[in-house]
């Protein structure tokens, strides 16, 4: 521990008192993230409770210039909270409240570490819901830090489009408000969606005041397998550019498709598969289904199910859910080193086949999956955490798959975010003058860089 760090734990132990803690086992705990990254140890971490805690931390650490890092759910896959520089990890756990609901103006006013199943458990009686939904029971503060989305993307869009408005304490201790309830401003610089997305590298999220949606009449889930990914991504493509406003659509390959009939015991047959949610009145409903029926069966889709029992969509979503564990549980102590790759629909099938040639010609078992309505994919490679030619080898895949992602116009991130693993692309992406303004940015709110240092806006 250096010196400066056990300065600011004296200085806020009679602030904090038992919820600054600088225990081993709960350091290690927010020392990683869900990614194959190395883990990093804080010197403490500290649960405050308010926003005037947070600002009395983060003056705390400005003054004796020792980094700071903010802590959601730990559910990240890109390295994002990882303390590679020691210092304070700050858990918004305790900051676990919402403030309002207004139904009548459809948002929610929530603290940071609320996450979206604790939400729509409150919104359910008003005929509310979230819709923004990465799989894991994140945290809002840490969704809106990366700028998340997943499965409804498609319908409901990101985390972006999903704030109006939060607060944040910046590294000199001061709180920012951003943004505000009403459905559009034209007033200022757009400071709300600088910064969801800046990965907690200018202050930390205190509050934030989220759209909610309207629980559709009804809802049905569909299933759709494919003779070839080239035909199932035609079916997303031709969905899309008829105007159909699916509320997800999901490609899984056939490893994926094996890996959850024997995880959660489907019986799907083992090919590439669409899984698709209908939204709407029952006609509505209804009829979306029947159109992409018949748009996949064009494309050699076989044996289009759809329902609207609610077991059997839970049966199924929560299938698809359960696909990380069940990539896991095909290799005994593995890690799933993986890649987030984002691009334009009509480049997603090309990307897709290549990246599967891939996995093919490697030695390491694999797979793709696609929130395939808005041209994101994940490829997943099984490896040994502890061997460094698998972890290569990972990266090596990952990199290609970035490769191509940029070639066809597209993002290295769709949804992950850049954290430790992407910041070698943010120059390709980006080109050097972004990224020499987004480090103008980053001086300007944090100069003595104590902010989550060594991520975006200092590095790239």
């Amino acid at each position: 521990m250096s010196h400066n760090a056990a300065q600011v734990i004296e200085a806020l132990k009679p602030l904090l008192g038992e919820r600054l803690v600088t225990a081993t086992a709960v350091r290690e705990h927010h020392s990683r993230d869900m990614s194959s990254h190395a883990a990093s140890m804080p010197d403490a971490v500290v649960f405050p409770r308010t926003e005037q805690e947070v600002q009395e931390i983060v003056r705390a650490c400005g003054k004796y210039g020792v980094p700071i890092v903010p802590y959601g759910a730990g559910s990240s896959m890109e390295g994002h909270t990882i303390p590679i520089h020691g210092g304070i990890c700050l858990s918004t756990r305790d900051m676990n409240g919402i403030i309002e609901i207004v139904a009548e103006d459809a948002l929610a006013v929530v603290q940071p570490g609320v996450t979206r199943k604790q939400l729509n458990t409150e919104l359910r009686a008003l005929g509310l819901t979230f819709p923004v939904d990465p799989g894991a029971d994140a945290t809002l503060g840490g969704m809106a830090s990366t700028r998340a989305s997943g499965t409804a993307a498609v319908r409901y869009g990101t985390m972006r489009e999903n704030v109006l408005a939060l607060r944040a304490v910046t590294a000199d201790g001061e709180v920012v408000k951003t943004g505000s309830r009403a459905k559009k401003s034209s007033t200022g610089y757009d400071l709300t969606h600088l910064f969801v997305g800046s990965e907690g590298t200018l202050g930390v999220i205190t509050e934030l005041t989220v759209r909610l949606h309207p629980v559709p009449e009804q809802v049905a889930s569909a299933i759709c397998a494919f003779e070839t990914v080239e035909g199932a991504i035609a079916t997303v493509q031709e969905t899309v550019q008829y105007g159909i406003p699916v509320g997800r659509v999901e490609f899984l390959d056939t490893y994926s498709i094996e890996s959850t009939n024997l995880y959660s015991g489907m019986d799907l047959k083992v090919a590439p598969t669409l899984f698709f949610e209908f939204e709407g009145t029952p006609a509505w409903v209804e009829e979306q289904s029947t159109i992409v029926a018949e748009i996949a069966a064009a494309n050699g889709g076989s044996n289009f199910q759809w329902s609207t029992d609610a077991e059997e969509r839970a049966r199924l979503w929560q299938a698809r859910h359960n696909h990380y564990w069940a990539i896991k549980a095909r290799r005994t102590g593995c890690e799933i080193y993986t890649s987030d790759i984002c691009v334009p629909i009509s480049k997603l099938a090309e990307n897709i086949v290549a990246g599967l040639a891939d996995i093919e010609a490697s030695p390491l078992e694999g797979q793709i999956i696609a929130h395939a309505g808005d041209g994101n994919f994940h490829a997943g490679y099984l490896v040994d955490p502890n061997d460094e030619a698998e972890l290569a080898e990972a990266a090596r895949l990952a990199d290609r798959s970035a490769e191509r992602a940029l070639a066809s116009g597209g993002t290295v991130s769709g949804e992950h975010g850049i954290g430790i693993g992407k910041l070698k692309f943010l120059r390709r992406e980006h080109g050097d003058a972004a990224v020499e303004a987004m480090k103008r940015i980053k001086l300007a709110l944090d100069p003595a860089g104590i902010m989550n240092p060594g991520k975006l806006g200092q590095e790239g």
